[in-house]
């Protein structure tokens, strides 16, 4: 269900690095949210680093649109970055699996295919 890559860069540059990959990927950020600092912004102790990338592809989230609408609410797609035991990880929920939950549609599973395929590229060019 999950694709997750060990990196030894710094948490910084390896969220840096994702936001290049995103981009070169022909895929756009659409929101980082920097779910550490939020909750420590609010009084929680919380010491892992994590940020959360809504990235979309224009053309696929149309796709999937298509086929069904009500699947806007499993959209964008979401990579995180975050630190834990003192390492540094890039993961992402698999589409393929998230889709196959909710729908059966052939077509869908193409997409979603080829979505992970393209994250999965991503996750690695920034590991």
């Amino acid at each position: 269900m999950y694709y997750i890559v060990e990196t030894n860069k710094p948490f910084e540059q390896t969220a840096a690095d994702l936001d290049a990959a995103v981009k070169r990927n022909g895929f756009g950020v659409l929101h980082v949210h920097d779910i550490g600092n939020t909750l420590r912004g609010k009084g929680v102790a919380f010491e892992p680093q994590v940020r959360v990338f809504e990235v979309c592809n224009p053309l696929q989230a149309a796709k999937v649109m298509a086929a069904d609408l009500k699947l806007n609410m499993a959209l964008p797609c979401r990579i995180s970055v975050y630190t834990e035991g003192g390492k540094t990880f890039i993961g992402m929920i698999r589409p393929t699996a998230v889709l196959s939950s909710l729908s059966q549609d052939a077509t869908l599973a193409v997409v979603a295919k080829e979505v992970e395929a393209k994250i999965a590229q991503m996750m690695d060019e920034a590991k």
